[in-house]
C-alpha cells in the first residue's frame, strides 16, 4: 500500500484530505506553492492495527495516548522527506483532513500545526496531529457545529518550510461586509504564524479589483517570528530594532501583488479565498487556500441596489401570486410600459437602451410581487423633468414613504442632454400630453371596441380546443390587446394629473378643513361600471327580502340545491344569470390568474344576496345631495374670481371623467383577465387529460412561455409535471413562511443572501383610540368593528363597519352589506374607495395597523370626511352595553 501522495500521484480527496487536495489543484495550476508530500489515513489506520476506526480512536484516550507512526510507516516518512529535503531543510507538518478547510465549516486552528520541524522529529509530529485530530478542541467544534462524530481519519500535510521574510493572510473579499471587489491583506515581518495566533499586530490593507490601495495601516510592530537555527527546532520570537518597528512588513507593490494572488485563486475555485503567504526575497508563495467560511450568505453591498416595494401593488396581487400569473403579468408590464413610453414620445433607441428596466419593472420574492422602484425610475428618467415628475410617480405607485435620495446614485438621469435637446424633449412630452388629452375620448372608444371584438364569444369554444388551438388563441389575443393598450395608460396618466391637480388647487383656494370637498366632487358620477355589481346585489336582495325561506336558503344551503330551485324563482334567476353574464369574471383577487371566478363558484355571490335580504333595506345614497353641496360651496367660494371658477371647472369636469373612464377600463382589464385565464384554464385541462400534469390546476405553476414552448417545440423543459410539482412545493413553503417586508433593498443577486426585511424601523404605531386616516367617501357610521382577512368566508350584519389591511374589487359582494370601511391600504383613487363613494358608504383608507389595533365587536365610529376613526368602546365593554 502506498502511503507518501503528492500532486503527482494522487488526486483524490479521501486520501490527500481538503487542504492538501487544494494545494494538489494549485500546483497542478502553476500556482507558487512549496514542494509538499501527503501521509494518507491508511498510514493512520496501519498504525492503529489496520482495523481502528475513527471513532474508536475518538472514544479512548489511553488508545490515543500510545497512537504512534508504526515502524514501516516511519520508514516511509524518512524516505519521502529525504526526497523533498536533501539538504535537510526544515518542515511545516500540519493536518489535511476531509473535514477541514470546507465551504461551510473551516475547522480553523482546531488541529495541531508543527513549524520548522527537522528531519528526526517528524514522527513525532506526525503522531501529535493524529491525535489532535480526535482530541477535545476537535470533538467540541464537530459538535457545536453539527459536524457529527464520526470524522473520517487524518491524512498529514509535510511541506518545506519558507523561511519568509514577511508573511500573513489575505482574503480575495472583505470576509466580514461582503465586499467581493476588496481585497484584504494583512502582513507581519517575519513568519506569519505570530498572525494567526493574534501574538503580532498585522499592517493592513484594502485592495479594490484595479490595484488602487483604498486603506493602509501600518502596526507597531515590535516582535518577529522566525526559524530557530540549527541544530535548533521550532519558531522563536525575535525583538525588531527600533528602526524597524514603524516600518510597513510589505511594500505596496508587494501587498498588491499578494492580493491580486487571492483573486487568483477566487477565479480557480470559483469563490471567494482565505490563504496564507509568504515572500522570501522578494519571491511570493503560496501556502494554503480554502474557502471564506463567513461569507456563503452575505450578500455584496457593492452589487447594484435594489429597492422593493409592494404597498400599493399588494392591493391587486396579495400574498402569494403563482408562477403563471407573474409570467404573464411581468410580460404584459414590459409590452404596456414600452407603448407608453412611445406615446410619451421617447424615441426606439432609447427604449431599446433601455430594455433592461422595462423587464425588471416587477419582481417575485417568496412568491410575493414587488416594484422594483429604481427600474421604473428609470423610465421616469427618460423625460425631462425628473425631479419634478418623481413626486407624481410615487403617488402613481402609492408609495408610502420616499425612497432615500442615495439610491437613486443608480439612475441615469440622461446627464448627456445639453440645454437646446432638454427644451426639445419638453416640448415633445408636453405636446404629446396635450394631444393625448384631446384625442383620449376618441382613444378610449377605439380601446373598447378591441376589446369587444376581441373577447367576442368564438367558432369553436375554448372547452373544444386541441392544445395548440387554445396557444394560437393567446397569441390572437397578445397580437389584438396586450400589445395595444394605449388607453388605460394614458386615461390613467390623466387621471393623476387632473386628480392631483384638483386636490391641490382646493388647498390653495379652500379653507383649510375643507379638504374632503375632492370626496364629494368626485362622488355620484354616473356611468361608473364598479357600482353596477353592487347595484345589482340590491336588486337581488329586494326580491329575496319578502321570501323567508329563500332568504334561509341563499344563506345556508348546498350550492346545488340552490341551483336546482331556482327555476322556481325566475325573478331572482334572471337577475342572478343577467349578473354572472355582465360580471362573472369578478371574483377575489381578480387579477391572479389562479383565483376562481364567479362562473367557477357562484356561492359567495348567493350568500352575499342572502345576508343583504336578511338586513333592513339601505335608504338610497345621499351622494347626488353630497355632490351638489359640494357645487354650491365651489361657486360660493369661487364665485368673486371667474379666472379661478374656470380654471376649476375645467379641471373638476377632467378629472371626474378620467376617474370614470378609468374604473370603466378597470372593468375592461378584468374582462380581458378573464379570457387569459379561461385559455389556461383550458390548457391545463389538455396536459392532465394527456397525462402530462398531476391536476389540470398544476398548469398555474409554470410560466407561460413554458406552456407556449411545450405546445411550440421550443421548451427547455418538457417534464411539465416534474416541473409543476417542484413549484408547488416552493410555493406551499412561501405560504407557510412570513412573508417579506412591505419595503426593503437587496444588492447584488437578489435572492442570496437577503433577508428581506426593511432596511429602517418600522414607524411606531399611534396608542389610544383614535386614528386618523386619508378620507375617502363622506359619512360618518358607528358600529361593530368586523375584522376581515378571508372575505370567501366572510358575512357582515347590517351595523358592522368592514375593517381590513386591503381590498379589491371581488371585495364589492361585502361591501353593500357594510356600515363603513376602515382599510389599512389603498387611496382615493383606489377601486374600493370610488365604489364606496358611489354607494354612499363612509370609508376611511390608509389607517395604519387598523387590523391589530381593533378588535372583532369594539365599536367605532369613523368619519368619511375628517378620516378619522374613534373606539368608543372594546369588545369586551359592547357586549356589556
Amino acid at each position: 500500500m502506498t502511503f507518501i501522495l503528492n500532486a503527482d500521484t494522487s488526486n483524490a480527496p479521501e486520501k490527500l484530505g481538503a487542504k492538501a487536495t487544494a494545494l494538489a489543484e494549485l500546483q497542478r495550476a502553476g500556482f507558487p506553492v512549496p514542494a509538499w508530500f501527503v501521509l494518507s489515513p491508511d498510514a493512520c489506520r496501519a498504525s492503529m492495527g489496520g482495523t481502528a476506526h475513527a471513532g474508536d480512536a475518538a472514544a479512548g484516550n489511553e488508545h490515543l495516548e500510545a497512537l504512534t507512526p508504526s515502524a514501516q510507516i516511519r520508514v516511509a516518512l524518512a524516505r519521502a522527506v529525504a526526497r523533498l529535503c536533501p539538504a535537510g531543510e526544515p518542515l511545516a507538518v500540519r493536518s489535511s483532513m476531509l473535514e477541514e478547510d470546507g465551504a461551510t465549516r473551516s475547522f480553523a486552528g482546531q488541529f495541531e500545526s508543527y513549524l520548522g520541524v527537522p528531519e528526526r522529529e517528524v514522527a513525532d509530529r506526525v503522531a501529535d496531529v493524529w491525535r489532535s485530530a480526535f482530541g477535545r478542541r476537535a470533538v467540541h467544534y464537530r459538535t457545536a457545529h453539527h459536524a457529527g462524530a464520526g470524522a473520517g481519519l487524518p491524512a498529514v500535510l509535510v511541506q518545506r518550510m519558507v523561511a519568509a521574510d514577511a508573511a500573513g493572510v489575505a482574503f480575495s473579499a472583505e470576509p466580514v461586509k461582503g465586499r467581493r471587489g476588496v481585497a484584504v491583506v494583512a502582513a507581519v515581518t517575519g513568519l506569519g504564524c505570530g498572525l494567526v495566533s493574534g501574538s503580532c499586530d498585522a499592517d493592513n490593507y484594502r485592495i479594490d479589483r484595479t490595484g488602487r490601495i483604498l486603506t493602509r495601516s501600518i502596526a507597531h510592530k515590535r516582535f518577529a517570528h522566525r526559524l530557530r537555527s540549527a541544530p535548533e527546532s521550532g519558531v522563536e520570537i525575535q525583538a525588531l530594532p527600533d528602526h524597524a518597528v514603524r516600518l510597513p512588513a510589505i511594500s505596496d507593490d508587494q501587498a498588491r501583488a499578494v492580493a491580486e494572488l487571492a483573486r487568483r485563486c477566487a477565479r480557480y475555485f470559483g469563490m471567494p479565498q482565505d490563504i496564507e503567504w509568504a515572500i522570501v526575497r522578494g519571491r511570493l508563495y503560496l501556502l494554503q487556500s480554502r474557502p471564506i467560511t463567513s461569507m456563503a450568505h452575505i450578500p455584496d453591498p457593492d452589487g447594484r441596489l435594489a429597492v422593493w416595494d409592494n404597498s400599493n401593488i399588494a392591493e391587486s396581487y396579495s400574498g402569494v401570486t403563482t408562477p403563471l400569473t407573474f409570467s404573464f403579468v411581468r410580460y404584459a408590464y414590459a409590452h404596456v410600459y414600452r407603448e407608453l413610453c412611445r406615446i410619451g414620445g421617447v424615441d426606439e433607441t432609447t427604449i431599446a437602451a433601455n430594455e433592461r428596466a422595462f423587464r425588471s419593472l416587477l419582481g417575485l420574492v417568496r412568491g410575493r410581487i414587488y416594484y422594483n422602484l429604481l427600474s421604473w425610475y428609470q423610465l421616469l428618467a427618460l423625460t425631462p423633468g425628473f425631479r419634478y415628475n418623481r413626486r407624481f410617480l410615487d403617488q402613481m405607485l402609492g408609495l408610502r414613504e420616499e425612497v432615500r435620495v442615495e439610491a437613486l446614485d443608480g439612475v441615469d438621469c440622461r446627464p448627456g442632454f445639453t440645454a437646446l435637446r432638454r427644451v426639445w424633449s419638453m416640448a415633445v412630452v408636453a405636446a404629446s400630453a396635450i394631444f393625448s388629452q384631446i384625442t383620449i375620448g376618441r382613444r378610449i372608444a377605439r380601446f373598447n371596441r378591441r376589446v369587444d371584438a376581441a373577447l367576442e364569444i368564438p367558432d369553436i369554444a375554448l372547452e373544444d380546443r386541441r392544445l395548440d388551438e387554445l396557444v394560437a388563441a393567446w397569441h390572437e389575443l397578445d397580437r389584438r390587446l396586450l400589445r395595444h393598450w394605449d388607453a388605460p395608460l394614458v386615461n390613467d396618466y390623466l387621471a393623476m394629473f387632473f386628480h392631483g391637480a384638483l386636490e391641490r388647487l382646493a388647498e390653495r383656494w379652500f379653507p383649510e378643513g375643507e379638504r374632503g370637498i375632492v370626496n364629494n366632487l368626485l362622488s355620484g358620477e354616473p356611468g361608473v361600471i364598479s357600482v353596477e355589481p353592487a347595484m345589482r346585489l340590491r336588486e337581488m336582495a329586494d326580491v329575496v327580502r319578502t321570501r323567508p325561506q329563500w332568504r334561509e336558503l341563499l344563506c345556508r344551503a348546498p350550492l346545488h340545491v340552490i341551483r336546482r330551485k331556482l327555476d322556481a324563482f325566475p325573478e331572482l334567476r334572471q337577475r342572478y344569470h343577467a349578473y354572472l353574464a355582465a360580471f362573472g369574471d369578478r371574483c377575489l383577487e381578480e387579477l391572479k390568474l389562479e383565483s376562481p371566478t364567479l362562473h367557477d363558484d357562484p356561492a359567495p355571490l348567493l350568500r352575499s344576496v342572502g345576508e343583504l335580504a336578511r338586513a333592513p333595506r339601505r335608504a338610497p345614497s345621499d351622494e347626488p345631495s353630497l355632490r351638489a353641496a359640494a357645487e354650491g360651496r365651489v361657486r360660493e367660494v369661487l364665485g368673486a374670481s371667474p379666472f379661478r371658477r374656470v380654471v376649476f371647472r375645467w379641471i373638476l369636469r377632467n378629472a371626474r371623467a378620467r376617474v370614470r373612464d378609468r374604473e370603466n377600463l378597470r372593468f375592461q382589464r378584468t374582462r380581458v383577465f378573464g379570457r387569459v385565464r379561461r385559455i389556461f384554464v383550458e390548457v391545463g385541462r389538455r396536459l392532465h387529460a394527456l397525462g402530462l400534469l398531476h391536476a389540470p390546476r398544476d398548469a398555474f405553476y409554470l410560466e407561460v412561455d413554458e406552456i407556449l414552448g411545450f405546445a411550440q417545440g421550443n421548451a427547455t423543459c418538457v417534464d411539465l409535471r416534474g416541473l409543476a410539482a417542484l413549484r408547488k412545493a416552493e410555493f406551499a413553503h412561501y405560504r407557510a413562511t412570513q412573508a417579506p417586508s412591505e419595503r426593503f433593498e437587496t444588492r447584488g443577486a437578489v435572492h442570496h443572501g437577503h433577508t428581506f426585511r426593511a432596511c429602517t424601523e418600522p414607524r411606531p404605531e399611534p396608542g389610544g383610540d383614535a386614528r386618523t386616516g386619508q378620507p375617502c367617501s363622506s359619512g360618518r357610521a358607528q358600529g361593530r368593528a368586523r375584522i376581515v382577512t378571508d372575505p370567501r368566508a366572510a358575512r357582515l350584519e347590517g351595523d358592522e363597519i368592514l375593517v381590513a389591511e386591503r381590498t379589491d374589487p371581488g371585495w364589492v359582494v361585502l361591501f353593500s352589506g357594510a356600515a363603513g370601511l376602515v382599510i389599512e391600504r389603498g387611496s382615493l383613487l383606489s377601486h374600493s374607495a370610488i365604489v364606496a363613494r358611489e354607494l354612499g358608504i363612509p370609508a376611511v383608507f390608509g389607517v395604519a395597523g387598523a387590523s391589530r389595533w381593533l378588535r372583532d365587536g369594539d365599536w367605532i365610529e369613523l368619519d368619511g370626511a375628517s378620516g378619522t376613526v374613534r373606539r368608543l368602546r372594546r369588545r369586551d365593554e359592547a357586549q356589556a352595553a
